[in-house]
C-alpha cells in the first residue's frame, strides 16, 4: 500500500483573539507558507495494533500506546479509531514534520492534529468530512489550550479565511470573499507563548471584574465587523487603523508584552499600514499589514528591530 500523506496550513488570527472566547466574533486566515505534514505508512511485518509515531522536530520516536494517556498525538489517533469504529488496528507508522513554529500563535498543534487525522483516516479507508475533522480537532485543542475558542481548528480545517463566533448552541462559521489580496508580515518575538496560560490569566481577571473587560470585548467585536466589511469590499489596506486599535485593546487586556509593542512600532515606522499582536500574546507573534511592494522592507525592518524570524504570507481567495 502506498504512503498516505496529508498536510494542513498554519493560521494567524487577524482580529478578535481573546474576545472570541467570550462569544465575540473573530477573523482568522490560513498561512499557506507554513505547513504541517503527516505521512502514514503500512508496516505489514509489525504485529497488529502497533502504531509507531516519528516526529523528529520534537525529538519524539515512540509507539503511540507508550505515550501518556493525555498526550495529544495518542488522543488524536484514538479519536480516529473510535470515530471509524476500528476494532483491530493494522500496524502502521506516522511520520510528522512541520515548518510551523511551536508556541507562537500560528496553530502548530492544530495543523499537526488535522494532518494526522486526515492521513490516518484515509489509510484506514475513510475520508472524514470537514465538519467531523474540525470536531475531532477541537477536542484535541482542549488539551493544548484548556478553553479553546474553536477558531484554530476551523480555519486550519477549511483552509480559507473564516469569520467565527461561538454561540450558545452552535458556532457561526462563515468563509467569505477576499476580492483584493493583501499581504501580512508575521514577526516572531522569539518568546514562546503558552496560549492556555494567557487565556487562563485573562479569564481570572474577567471573573474578578467583568465590567472592566466586557466593554473591551465589545469594542473588539465592532472592529472585527468593520474589518470583514473592508475585506469584502476589496479595501483590505484600510484595515491598518483597526489593527492598531485592536492592539491597544489587547494591551488593555494585559496580554501584550514590551517586545510585541516594540515590533508593532517598528512595523508602522517601516511603512506597514497597521500592526498588532496575534494569538495568545505575552510573546509569540505580531502581524503587520502590507502590500506586495513594501512587504520586504517591513520584514527587514522587523528583523533589524529584534524579531527572531519573519514570514510573509499573501491572503487571497483560493
Amino acid at each position: 500500500m502506498p504512503a498516505i500523506t496529508s498536510s494542513a496550513p498554519g493560521k494567524i488570527i487577524l482580529f478578535g483573539e481573546h474576545a472570541v472566547v467570550y462569544n465575540r466574533p473573530a477573523i482568522a486566515v490560513p498561512v499557506q507558507k507554513l505547513q504541517a505534514r503527516a505521512v502514514v505508512i503500512a508496516e505489514p511485518l509489525a504485529p497488529a495494533g502497533r502504531v509507531r509515531i516519528e516526529a523528529p522536530d520534537i525529538h519524539l520516536s515512540s509507539d503511540y500506546e507508550s505515550l501518556a494517556p493525555d498526550h495529544p498525538l495518542r488522543v488524536t489517533l484514538q479519536s480516529v479509531f473510535r470515530e471509524l469504529g476500528i476494532q483491530r488496528i493494522p500496524a502502521f507508522s506516522v511520520r510528522i514534520s512541520s515548518t510551523i513554529p511551536v508556541a507562537s500563535g500560528l496553530g502548530s498543534g492544530t495543523a499537526v492534529t488535522v494532518a494526522v487525522i486526515r492521513a490516518a483516516a484515509t489509510f484506514l479507508g475513510r475520508t472524514l468530512a470537514d465538519d467531523k475533522v474540525s470536531e475531532l480537532a477541537y477536542e484535541i485543542e482542549k488539551i493544548y489550550h484548556g478553553t479553546p475558542s474553536g477558531i484554530d481548528n476551523t480555519v486550519v480545517v477549511y483552509n480559507h479565511p473564516v469569520f467565527f463566533q461561538r454561540g450558545m448552541a452552535q458556532p457561526t462559521i462563515e468563509t467569505f470573499r477576499v476580492p483584493a489580496p493583501f499581504w501580512l508580515v508575521i514577526a516572531d518575538t522569539g518568546i514562546r507563548s503558552a496560549t492556555a496560560q494567557a487565556v487562563g490569566e485573562l479569564r481570572l481577571k474577567w471573573q474578578d471584574n467583568p465590567t472592566a473587560y466586557e466593554p473591551l470585548f465589545d469594542q473588539v467585536a465592532d472592529i472585527v465587523l468593520q474589518a470583514r466589511e473592508l475585506i469584502e469590499r476589496g479595501r483590505p489596506l484600510d484595515m491598518g487603523p483597526l489593527m492598531l486599535e485592536n492592539h491597544t485593546l489587547l494591551q488593555a487586556m494585559g496580554v501584550s508584552s514590551p517586545e510585541l509593542d516594540h515590533l508593532v512600532e517598528v512595523a508602522v515606522a517601516a511603512g506597514a499600514f497597521g500592526a498588532k499582536l496575534s494569538g495568545g500574546g505575552k510573546g509569540g507573534n505580531m502581524i503587520a499589514l502590507t502590500d506586495r511592494e513594501n512587504a520586504g522592507q517591513v520584514a527587514e525592518a522587523l528583523l533589524a528591530g529584534g524579531a527572531a524570524q519573519t514570514y510573509l504570507t499573501e491572503v487571497y481567495e483560493r
